[in-house]
C-alpha cells in the first residue's frame, strides 16, 4: 500500500484505537463493528509493516514506531477533523466522546465532581484526566493528547490561547483544638508557628514566603511534601500550620478535624487557567465542554 493510498479513514480508526486502548472501546467510539475495526488495523499493519499495537491484558499498547507515528500525524488529522466538525453541531446527549483534560491532583480534587455532576445526563461522554508535566503541556495540546489543560498562569506561545478560569485566595489551616483556632492568627503567631510547605521542588520558598520576604519576615517550616492532602493529615495530629488554596482547604475541611483561618497578611491570589490550542478553536464538541468548565469554575 503506497503512501498515497492510505485511507484517511484508517487514520482515524488509528488515532481512536491508540486513544482508546481497545478495539471493541474503538470499535463503539466510530460507530463500526470490531470486525471491521479488526480490518482496518490489520491494512495498517501491512502498510507499515508493524504491529503498530500488542496487546497485554485487556489493554492495546502501542509499539514504538505507533508512537513515533502518532506524534506527527495526530496535529494533521485534528485540523482536518477540526475543519469538518465546525459545520456540525455538538449534541452531548447522542454523540460519543472522550475529552482528555490535563490536570494535578488538587484541581482534579476541585473540578471533577462538579464537572461529572454536570456530565451526568450524558453518559456516554468520558473524560480521561492526565497529569502532564508543564513543559510538555503546549505539545500535547498541539498533538490533540490533550483538549484541554486548567493549571497556574504559565508562559505559553501564541499557538495557545488561554483565559482566567478562577481565583483562588489562600488560607491557613490549623487543628480544630489549635490554640490559634478560635482567635485567629496575627502576624507574630504565624512567624512563631512552625509551618507545612507543599511543594514539588526540593526546594525553594512557597508564593506565600515571596509576600512575607517583602515585610522583612521569615516562617519556620518543619515540613516540606508534595500533597496537600498529607499536610493536611500532619495538621490534624500536630501543631504545624498550613498555608494553601481555599477552594481545596474547604473540601478537606469538611472531612477533617481542621479550622480554615484568614492569613495574617495579605497573600497573592492563585490564578487559575484554562488553556487549549487555538487549531481546535471552533471545534464544537470541544467548544461545548469549554463552556462546562467556565459554568463550575
Amino acid at each position: 500500500m503506497s503512501a498515497t493510498r492510505l485511507d484517511l479513514n484508517l487514520l482515524t480508526v488509528f488515532d481512536t484505537i491508540y486513544r482508546e486502548g481497545s478495539l471493541t472501546r474503538a470499535a463503539q467510539t466510530l460507530n463500526l463493528t470490531q470486525p471491521a475495526v479488526s480490518h482496518s488495523l490489520s491494512r495498517l499493519r501491512e502498510h507499515f509493516n508493524d504491529p503498530l499495537f500488542t496487546r497485554q491484558g485487556n489493554r492495546m499498547i502501542p509499539t514504538p514506531l505507533a508512537r513515533r507515528f502518532v506524534e506527527s500525524m495526530r496535529p494533521g488529522l485534528n485540523q482536518i477533523q477540526s475543519a469538518v466538525n465546525q459545520f456540525h453541531d455538538f449534541d452531548p446527549g447522542r454523540q460519543r466522546k472522550t475529552f482528555a483534560l490535563g490536570l494535578r491532583d488538587v484541581l482534579e480534587s476541585t473540578f471533577l465532581p462538579q464537572l461529572m455532576n454536570g456530565l451526568a445526563p450524558y453518559p456516554d461522554l468520558e473524560i480521561n484526566s492526565i497529569r502532564v508535566p508543564r513543559k510538555d503541556m503546549e505539545s500535547h495540546l498541539a498533538s490533540g493528547r490533550l483538549d484541554f489543560a486548567i493549571d497556574v498562569l504559565l508562559p505559553v506561545s501564541g499557538q495557545t490561547s488561554h483565559e482566567l478560569l478562577r481565583q483562588d485566595r489562600l488560607v491557613v489551616l490549623a487543628r480544630q483544638d489549635h490554640p490559634l483556632a478560635s482567635q485567629g492568627v496575627t502576624l507574630d503567631d504565624y512567624l512563631q508557628a512552625q509551618h507545612i510547605l507543599v511543594s514539588s521542588r526540593s526546594e525553594g520558598p512557597g508564593i506565600e514566603d515571596f509576600e512575607l520576604s517583602r515585610q522583612g519576615a521569615r516562617r519556620d517550616i518543619r515540613l516540606r511534601c508534595q500533597h496537600y492532602y498529607a499536610a493536611c493529615r500532619v495538621v490534624e495530629r500536630s501543631d504545624l500550620l498550613l498555608t494553601m488554596p481555599e477552594t481545596y482547604a474547604r473540601i478537606i475541611a469538611e472531612r477533617a478535624g481542621i479550622t480554615v483561618l484568614s492569613p495574617p497578611v495579605e497573600m497573592p491570589s492563585i490564578d487559575v487557567h484554562l488553556y487549549w490550542h487555538q487549531a481546535y478553536e471552533q471545534e464544537p464538541a470541544l467548544a461545548w465542554l469549554r463552556e462546562q468548565l467556565r459554568r463550575i469554575a
